[in-house]
């Protein structure tokens, strides 16, 4: 081996093994600060519409926020401003230019072409992606996004369907929003360029929709995601500073893992918030599933769960505030949470809290943590939205159908 090759070896593992210690040291944040906050927000948005400010107010502080405004196609990047929770600092390619996708073919994952959604992922700058036309794009590798990217399918009907989906590795400042994405599929292993500059050989992929490896600054908004062949939303490998919010979620088994194994501590650092989605039918489980990190799981609404619905191992935090809850009808099936890979004499111990939460049909959650920190204890103890509200804050979960010159 020349010296020269023996060089870039080093580089490469030194910078494999800094970078997701980089991640999470930049990235991680006081979560009873980031829970007040959604706190305040949501109060704030319900407080408008009882007050008659906003004609369309619905009390979700992110629809709230930029729904109104009929200019919404003028102002398109306003919406980076509007997340809320951990991952409330992504900003997508706001400040960028506008690229508009006009080929929803001729997918060549290491040359792609320029007006691809493949082309405008890679890109090296800042840019707010958008749709000339509705659209399905089949993908025939993974769809391995670059920093500072905003996907943003409002105005058209796009879907990235029957094929491997979406991958966010070692990225920041990612925001997807309003996309249809439904029946991913594995594939090979294979090159697939990441940037102008680089392609690289990729493993064969699992068939999640999304999926996020050691990425932070992550916003996944109104998308409605179904019926893939592993995950629907994965964040492993040290991942953090995530918002996945206002989601419509249906017909799939293992729906979100939240941390990579239970030996992998460097998610510890994980940092997730899960708000105002729809858990609708034909789910089984993982809403989500949970490890090692901190998650928020606030005013979403689970219509249906086969096993259960919240769970985890290797002592996870969950805050579940102000959620509803409807159990299956097999009456072995009723508990919302699921504390996995330990004897009860350990899970005991972990820091699960439910307030406010909407029981219904037989639900139950089990709470477990008695020894919770004072930190922990004062984070619960902020109200979510009462949960008799979590139906209209969650009404229009999933894509948008968004027509311009009105409200979308």
């Amino acid at each position: 081996m020349s010296n020269l090759s023996i060089f870039f070896l080093v580089s490469f593992l030194f910078i494999s093994l800094l970078v997701p210690n980089l991640v999470l040291s930049s990235s991680v944040q006081d979560p009873e600060l980031v829970v007040q906050q959604v706190q305040r927000s949501i109060n704030e948005s319900t407080s408008r519409r009882n007050l008659g400010y906003l004609s369309c107010g619905s009390g979700n502080p992110i629809d709230d926020c930029w729904r109104c405004d009929p200019n919404w196609e003028s102002n398109r990047q306003r919406l980076a401003d509007c997340a809320i929770g951990f991952g409330r600092d992504a900003i997508g390619g706001k400040n960028g230019r506008i690229y508009v996708v006009t080929d929803s073919g001729n997918d060549d994952p290491v040359n792609p072409r320029p007006g691809t959604l493949r082309h405008a992922v890679i890109q090296d700058e800042h840019l707010w992606i958008i749709f000339k036309r509705d659209m399905v794009i089949q993908l025939k590798e993974e769809l391995v996004m670059n920093s500072f990217k905003t996907i943003d399918g409002r105005g058209a009907s796009v879907h990235i369907a029957d094929g491997p989906c979406i991958k966010i590795h070692y990225a920041t400042n990612i925001i997807i929003h309003g996309i249809h994405i439904h029946d991913c599929k594995p594939a090979g292993a294979a090159t697939i360029r990441n940037s102008p500059e680089h392609a690289g050989r990729w493993l064969a992929s699992e068939g999640d929709g999304v999926t996020m490896f050691s990425s932070q600054h992550i916003w996944i908004d109104h998308c409605s995601l179904s019926n893939c062949k592993d995950g629907l939303i994965d964040a492993i490998h040290g991942s953090t500073a995530i918002t996945i919010s206002n989601n419509y979620m249906t017909h799939h088994d293992k729906v979100m893992l939240l941390g990579h194994s239970d030996s992998y501590t460097q998610d510890k650092g994980m940092q997730v918030t899960v708000a105002f989605n729809h858990f609708g039918e034909g789910l089984v489980q993982r809403m989500p599933r949970c490890r090692h990190g901190y998650f928020h799981v606030v005013n979403n609404d689970y219509t249906q769960w086969g096993m259960y619905a919240i769970g985890g191992s290797a002592s996870p935090t969950i805050n579940s505030q102000g959620n509803r809850f409807y159990a299956p009808n097999d009456r072995f099936r009723k508990e919302v949470t699921k504390h996995e890979d330990a004897p009860e004499s350990e899970w005991r111990s972990w820091n699960w809290r439910t307030e406010g939460d909407l029981m219904l049909n037989g639900a139950y959650f089990r709470q477990t943590g008695a020894g919770a920190s004072s930190s922990y204890a004062r984070a619960s103890s902020l109200n979510a939205r009462p949960s008799s509200q979590v139906g209209s804050m969650t009404v229009t979960a999933g894509a948008l159908s968004c027509k311009k010159g009105s409200h979308c």
